[in-house]
């Protein structure tokens, strides 16, 4: 392009979105650390970065570290209701090629994902593999010039592995869910916390004493049952994964089928990253009142679709409708989208950090072994994320113990015994 171009909501908001911006980097203090290495080495010199990730405060801090290291970035969003159109508009006027706003339609959303390709990006950074998917397959002749991507959550990583089996997948993308720093943190604090505050944004209703009905026990599964249960719910676990359903029974959950589960609940969260956990068969049998919600990146979950295609919806307040099946009151957040992004402003801050670094450190590994990986899902090594926990404790003035030599001497032998 030869000149900055963007579509945003209203670059009027610019201001405030500067200012919570501003917010975001006074929390994200790992990531802060990474900018400034990078503005000193600039690993991105002459590069281009496209981008698909939720259009967030933190997001925008992470752009700035990239932009930092000499990158030329464009980002779209990558779901239709998580963008925050302050933030959108501020990264606009920073300058950054950016697309997308809250409530854009399907269409738009992949005119955002083309605009974005159109930039013909080095590297990509994606949330759910939308962006990668569609390089290889309506823009293949830009895989050749494709140092190699990054993925950001758990459903993009299965979405990027079906493809390796498949031979489909052609640059190698760094599994950045696969960090520690990743998935034991954010997925499990971020999405703990941020789920339970888009169902209250969405409804208000005290949790303590409801029957909450979590449905997949990984790591976000763990992180909502973990702070639902903090809240005084009693909680309930489906499942399909026979060790992850026997962690929630040690736990202390109950643990039974969506089908009995779907009798007894007052609310209920999807976080499996699969389609069709919740049933229009399932609805049916629900209480009058019952709140449904998601946290899985995309919104098949809940079978909506079923819903608008059979019964009448009527929306009671931002965020959520109300459907009557046989005679009884549903309620359905954020229209089965992400309901901690749709409803509230995602992950903390904080959690971020640790994310986002792993985003900056693997598009800098991919920089350092330029030609040498392999098409397929790549791992980050293990000392970089021992690096971004490393920060992060540094950020929030946190010492630990050292190792000695004949401690490190002691846990690397196999001779020494009783």
């Amino acid at each position: 392009m030869t000149k900055q171009e963007y579509e945003v909501k209203d670059i009027g908001l610019a201001d405030s979105g500067m200012l919570n911006i501003e917010l975001a980097e006074g929390r994200m203090q790992a990531l802060q650390k990474i900018r400034e290495r990078f503005s000193t080495e600039k690993p991105f010199k002459g590069l281009t970065i496209g981008m698909a990730l939720h259009i967030t405060k933190e997001t925008a801090v992470l752009v700035r570290t990239l932009v930092a290291g000499g990158a030329k970035v464009s980002i779209a969003s990558c779901n239709p209701l998580s963008t925050q159109d302050d933030v959108a508009a501020a990264l606009a006027k920073d300058g950054i090629s950016v697309y997308g706003y809250k409530g854009e339609s399907k269409d738009e959303y992949y005119k955002y994902i083309d605009a974005v390709i159109a930039t013909k990006p080095n590297m990509t950074i994606d949330d759910g593999c939308d962006l990668v998917s569609r390089i290889h397959t309506m823009h293949p002749e830009l895989i050749k010039s494709m140092i190699g991507g990054c993925e950001e959550t758990t459903t993009g990583v299965i979405r990027l592995r079906a493809m390796a089996r498949d031979s489909a997948l052609k640059y190698p993308v760094v599994a950045v869910n696969d960090n520690k720093t990743k998935h034991l943190l954010d997925n499990y604090y971020g999405t703990g916390q941020s789920a339970i505050d888009g169902v209250l944004r969405a409804t208000n209703i005290l949790i303590a004493g409801k029957v909450f009905v979590v449905a997949g026990y990984g790591e976000c599964g763990k992180g909502v049952a973990m702070r639902a249960k903090g809240l005084g719910a009693n909680v309930v676990v489906t499942e399909v994964n026979h060790f992850s359903a026997l962690q929630a029974v040690l736990d202390g959950f109950r643990v039974m089928p969506m089908a009995e589960a779907a009798k007894i609940g007052d609310i209920f969260m999807t976080v499996t990253g699969d389609m069709k956990v919740i049933t229009l068969d399932h609805m049916k049998q629900m209480k009058d009142g019952a709140i449904l919600a998601n946290a899985g990146h995309f919104d098949v979950e809940i079978d909506v679709a079923s819903l608008n295609k059979s019964m009448k919806k009527r929306k009671m307040r931002n965020s959520l409708d109300e459907y009557v099946v046989n005679g009884k009151r549903i309620h359905v957040c954020s229209e089965g989208r992400l309901v901690n992004l749709a409803a509230a402003e995602g992950h903390p801050s904080e959690v971020m950090a640790t994310s986002f670094a792993g985003q900056a450190l693997a598009c800098e590994y991919l920089i350092k072994n330029k030609g040498k990986l392999k098409a397929g899902v790549i791992t980050l090594p293990e000392d970089i994320d021992d690096e971004i926990a490393r920060l992060e404790l540094e950020a929030i003035n946190v010492k630990i113990d050292s190792l000695t030599a004949e401690q490190a001497k002691y846990l690397s032998s196999w001779k020494e015994g009783t």
